[in-house]
């Protein structure tokens, strides 16, 4: 990645990293259509478990003690989402990634609309751990004090 793409990871606000993070849910699950269309498996597979585990950690940060219904709807919307991929990948169906995809590009678009409010995101969030795994693509696990690590356990 260029440094001026990581330089606005290291910047990026809280909200903007969220942002950052459904744009990798989509570059994973566009890679996993493709590797449909190939025929290829496991890269299929490899590109599933890069998003459901962003999917993971952005499921682990919710505060429903402090988000309320907000937070509720998200978490169900991580769960069925969650679900979605995993039958999209079962079958490897590139339709039902398709639709995924589109869920996912829904509701990254509500967050871009609100990382342009300056009410709702005042400035930028020094987010080192989040910025370095949003930069790298790397949720490959979850520990349980950084919420990344140990490898991913599904199988997709």
């Amino acid at each position: 990645m260029g440094s001026y793409q990581e330089h606005a990871l290291e910047t990026a606000s809280a909200v903007g990293l969220v942002v950052a993070l459904y744009d990798g849910i989509l570059r994973f699950l566009n890679i996993a259509a493709t590797a449909v269309d190939g025929g290829d498996a496991e890269g299929r597979r490899a590109a599933v478990r890069r998003a459901l585990d962003i999917i993971i950690h952005l499921q682990a940060r919710l505060r429903m003690d402090v988000g309320g219904r907000p937070a509720e709807a998200l978490s169900e919307f991580y769960a069925s989402i969650f679900a979605q991929i995993l039958q999209a990948s079962q079958s490897a169906s590139r339709p039902k990634f398709e639709h995924a995809i589109e869920c996912v590009r829904n509701v990254r678009d509500a967050w871009r609309e609100v990382a342009r409010d300056p009410n709702v995101n005042p400035a930028p969030l020094q987010v080192a751990s989040s910025a370095r795994a949003a930069k790298s693509g790397d949720f490959d696990g979850y520990d349980a004090d950084a919420g990344m690590g140990a490898g991913s356990h599904w199988n997709a």
